[in-house]
């Protein structure tokens, strides 16, 4: 088996699994590695002072260590026009790297372009602006009491079929809500699990029927891919079974702050902020808008994917 090296998100889901006290062996066999992959990952990039493993962290440090010998050859002002169109695309350098390698045959260090974006801030230049930046988690206190979700009926994550955990087959979807601020306007995300293609709904408020209504529209653009839904434990999601007595697909729902369980959603809401900031009003957002900003995402290539799209993976091209 080809080796493949821990992802930011799996390092994300190390972080929080080890702050709930799980070991090392049910760590690995929650993501699918080796024991020895995540007692070593925790090992290299655990901190020095108080041996906490910070996800955060360990993504700098790993960056860190990463060679940089590899052959860069030769890349001249061309070849970094199009890096630079692809940054203002949204794309990060790790992405436009992969993409360069997949579609030319060519090798660019995502480190190359870094050192030529920081350049180009030390020059005046502003290409700086276009890097993401990985917002702070937040995490639910000790003894708090949790009211969320509390409806009778509702099928809990472990229902769900163990092969949908592998990612093997297309058709298994998560799905979250994306709020704003003074106004009621908000959003929905449906995103599938193995190829990370994703839709993206305009809502008028988080009221339980008007999710209900947008959902159905959405998965009527693509009717066949769609067999299970994960979702938090929103109250907006408890008309749930009005969707699947209209398509068939069943709901599952996911451990109360246990955000891990929806990994492919919560990485996307991270992407989807880059074109909908916190702390800002969805009022004037349209249906329209959201399909612009979906297509956006869904045709950015992905390091899990292999630098492919997930549109290009979704639909088969």
């Amino acid at each position: 088996m080809t080796y493949r090296q821990l992802s930011s998100e799996e390092r994300y889901t190390i972080a929080a699994l080890r702050w709930q006290r799980w070991n090392y062996s049910e760590i690995a066999r929650h993501l699918g590695r080796h024991r020895s992959t995540i007692s070593r990952e925790v090992r290299r990039n655990s901190a020095r002072l108080d041996g906490a493993y910070r996800a955060q962290k360990a993504v700098e440090r790993t960056n860190g260590r990463r060679s940089r010998s590899r052959r860069n050859g030769h890349f001249d002002s061309s070849d970094f026009d199009r890096v630079e169109r692809k940054l203002r695309e949204g794309w990060s350098p790790e992405q436009v790297a992969g993409r360069i390698q997949l579609a030319r045959g060519r090798t660019i260090s995502h480190e190359t372009i870094y050192t030529h974006v920081w350049r180009d801030k030390e020059k005046g230049g502003h290409l700086y602006r276009l890097l993401r930046a990985v917002g702070k988690l937040r995490r639910k206190r000790h003894n708090s009491y949790d009211s969320r979700g509390r409806l009778a009926g509702k099928r809990h994550i472990s229902e769900r079929p163990a092969y949908v955990e592998s990612r093997r087959s297309v058709g298994h979807w998560e799905i979250d809500t994306v709020v704003g601020k003074q106004a009621k306007d908000c959003v929905v995300t449906l995103v599938e699990r193995k190829t990370g293609y994703a839709f993206v709904g305009k809502l008028a408020d988080r009221s339980m029927y008007g999710m209900s209504k947008r959902i159905k529209m959405l998965m009527r653009r693509a009717p066949e891919k769609f067999k299970t839904i994960t979702a938090d434990n929103g109250t907006e999601f408890h008309d749930y079974k009005s969707v699947e007595d209209a398509t068939g697909v069943k709901f599952y729902f996911a451990t109360p702050y246990h955000s891990w369980e929806r990994g492919s959603n919560e990485n996307f809401n991270g992407l989807l902020r880059e074109y909908i900031p916190k702390r800002t009003s969805q009022k004037g957002l349209t249906q329209a808008h959201c399909d612009k900003i979906a297509k956006s995402l869904n045709t950015r290539p992905r390091k899990r994917l292999g630098y492919r799209t997930p549109a290009e993976c979704f639909l088969g091209i």
